[in-house]
């Protein structure tokens, strides 16, 4: 059986599955296969796999010449040090509109154990400013298997993934639908919009619970496609509602708060909580849930932080039944 609570493994097992339906599709790792998954793919495919070795900026040249060759280049590394080759991938891929997919995993604080160094919690926001850039975020390990694909098979030109490590939810099943460009109300409500991507959608969804309970019906949107947003869901929730939230493992400068905030300032104008990381980098901790406690990413949190809203304690919108 598939191994739904690892980010990783379901990427990994996606691409096997598709080198196989794909002659075409080669992947391309920066010396991290066994870390990133793409070992299962270097195994069953050797003469499609290419270890550039610790050098990202390679890693994204290669990959947009094999993309020009006709071939469908998959290039991964922690999506930290995928960053180092950002300069390649505007000049050569975005500007070229290069059918390159990047994928960066161990993002945003899931590795945990390996400190800020290794914590990437600005790749949503230098990804989505690049043009012809499709920004990818999903929810679980289930939908990365289902984005991969859709990313592989249907998508052409240049797209970013952004995968945790391990730590998956379990959101969605083999039988849901999710296409590259929208987003998923999982949780109808009238009161607040909870717009969230990556590995917070459950916090977002057990947050929805605990205020069903104070009486506030809260709806909750997985916007996993932060480029391009799906504004005709978001537009939709927040015409509804009145009120907005962000979640995100994301600094929220630049990241799914700013995406979101841009385009309603321009067509519905309400009032957005922004809820991640405050203008600061990681930080090293025992374990994920430690470091999400820490940075104030768990339920207990981020009631409070609504509940002060609620009260009027911080300068935000009241929030009625």
């Amino acid at each position: 059986m598939p191994d739904y609570s690892s980010y990783r493994r379901a990427f990994a097992e996606a691409l096997v599955y598709l080198g196989e339906r794909n002659p075409n599709l080669i992947v391309l790792d920066a010396d991290t296969a066994r870390s990133t998954g793409t070992i299962l793919f270097a195994e069953k495919y050797p003469r499609r796999f290419i270890n550039i070795g610790i050098s990202e900026q390679d890693l994204i040249a290669t990959a947009a010449g094999l993309a020009i060759a006709g071939k469908i280049p998959v290039a991964v590394a922690f999506a930290m040090f995928l960053l180092r080759g950002w300069e390649q991938i505007r000049n050569i891929i975005a500007r070229d509109r290069l059918n390159v997919k990047l994928v960066g995993t161990h993002a945003g604080l899931s590795a945990h154990f390996d400190g800020s160094s290794h914590q990437c919690l600005e790749d949503i926001a230098v990804m989505r400013v690049l043009p012809n850039v499709t920004v990818v975020v999903p929810a679980d390990a289930i939908a990365t298997r289902h984005l991969i694909f859709d990313a592989i098979e249907k998508h052409k030109g240049p797209l970013y993934m952004r995968l945790g490590r391990d730590n998956s939810p379990k959101i969605y099943s083999e039988h849901d639908t999710l296409s590259i460009g929208k987003a998923n109300i999982l949780e109808d409500g009238e009161d607040l919009s909870i717009f969230v991507c990556g590995s917070l959608t459950e916090l977002a969804l057990d947050v929805s619970k605990n205020l069903k309970s104070m009486g506030i019906s809260a709806e909750v949107v997985d916007v996993y496609t932060i480029k391009p947003l799906d504004t005709t869901t978001i537009l939709k929730s927040v015409r509804r509602t009145g009120h907005a939230i962000t979640i995100e493992e994301h600094n929220i400068i630049g990241g799914l708060g700013s995406a979101i905030t841009e385009f309603l300032s321009e067509t519905y104008p309400v009032r957005i909580i922004r809820i991640g990381i405050r203008d600061t980098f990681g930080a090293s901790a025992k374990s994920y849930p430690e470091l999400l406690s820490f940075f104030g990413l768990t339920v207990h949190h981020v009631l409070r932080y609504i509940k002060k809203i609620i009260t009027g304690e911080v300068y935000a919108p009241q929030i009625s039944k």
